[in-house]
C-alpha cells in the first residue's frame, strides 16, 4: 500500500520586536487579522490557520516571512494591500516577481518593525477561491525564514527530526526545506547575506514555531542560531 504524507503547515508562529504597539496597530487595524489576545508584552492575530504573535523585545529583530492566499487572487490581493500599506517596488514599478522553478508568484511588503513580509500563491496548490478576496482570504504563514551558516546541517536536522525533506534549491547558498504549504527558507547568511527584494541584511534571529507534519505536532526553537525540535505528545 502506498504511504501517504500530509503536509506541514504553521499552527503557530511567535516572533520578536521592539515595535510591539506599532505592529499591533499595523496587523489588527491597518491589516485588519482578527486580534485573538493582547497583553502588555504581546499580542496575538489569527492569520488564516495560523497564530502569528509578537513579543516584546528591547532589541531590533529582522524576519522574513511569508503568508500564501489563493492562487487565483493575486491580482485581486494585491489592489487590496495597495490600499492599506505601501508594496515594495521590485523594479520600474513592477510589484510582482515570478518564481518559475516554484510556479509561484508573489509581492512584498514592510511591516511596522520592518520585517520583510510577502504574499504568495503556489499555483501547483490548485487552491482556488471563488469568494472576493478581504483579510479572511489569507491561508495562512507559508514560509519562515532560518538563517544558517550550514544548510546541509540544518536541513538534516530538519530532516532527522521534524520528519520534512529538502525541497528547492542548493545545500550551499540558500536551501528550502518542508512542502508548499510550509517551508523553512535556508539562507546561508555567510554566502546569500540580504533578503530579496530590500537588500535588507540577513540576521539569524530568535523565534519560535508549532508546526504540524504528517499528522504530528512540533515545538520549533529557534534560538542563537541553535535549533531545537521537539514532538509534542
Amino acid at each position: 500500500m502506498k504511504q501517504i504524507f500530509y503536509s506541514m503547515k504553521f499552527i503557530k508562529l511567535k516572533l520578536f520586536t521592539n515595535k510591539l504597539e506599532a505592529e499591533r496597530v499595523f496587523y489588527s487595524q491597518t491589516l485588519g487579522f482578527e486580534l485573538l489576545d493582547t497583553l502588555k508584552d504581546k499580542f496575538t492575530v489569527k492569520v488564516g490557520g495560523t497564530e502569528l504573535t509578537f513579543e516584546y523585545s528591547d532589541k531590533m529583530h529582522s524576519y522574513h516571512y511569508c503568508f500564501l492566499i489563493p492562487c487565483n487572487q493575486l491580482q485581486e490581493a494585491l489592489i487590496w494591500m495597495e490600499e492599506r500599506t505601501e508594496l515594495i517596488d521590485i523594479e520600474n514599478g513592477r510589484k510582482i516577481q515570478r518564481f518559475e522553478s516554484w510556479n509561484a508568484d508573489s509581492f512584498y511588503f514592510l511591516d511596522a518593525s520592518g520585517n520583510v513580509a510577502e504574499i504568495i500563491v503556489r499555483y501547483d496548490l490548485e487552491n482556488e477561491s471563488g469568494l472576493p478576496f478581504n483579510i479572511s482570504s489569507i491561508l495562512g504563514v507559508n514560509e519562515m525564514g532560518m538563517p544558517t551558516s550550514n544548510v546541509a546541517q540544518t536541513n538534516e536536522k530538519l530532516e532527522n527530526e521534524l520528519q520534512t525533506k529538502f525541497w528547492k534549491g542548493d545545500m550551499k547558498r540558500f536551501g528550502t526545506n518542508g512542502n508548499q504549504e510550509g517551508i523553512w527558507l535556508l539562507p546561508n547568511y555567510n554566502i546569500k547575506d540580504v533578503w530579496f527584494p530590500i537588500q535588507g541584511k540577513i540576521i539569524a534571529e530568535d523565534f519560535e514555531a508549532l508546526v504540524e507534519n504528517n499528522r504530528t505536532i512540533f515545538q520549533i526553537l529557534f534560538q542563537n542560531e541553535q535549533l531545537e525540535i521537539t514532538k509534542v505528545e
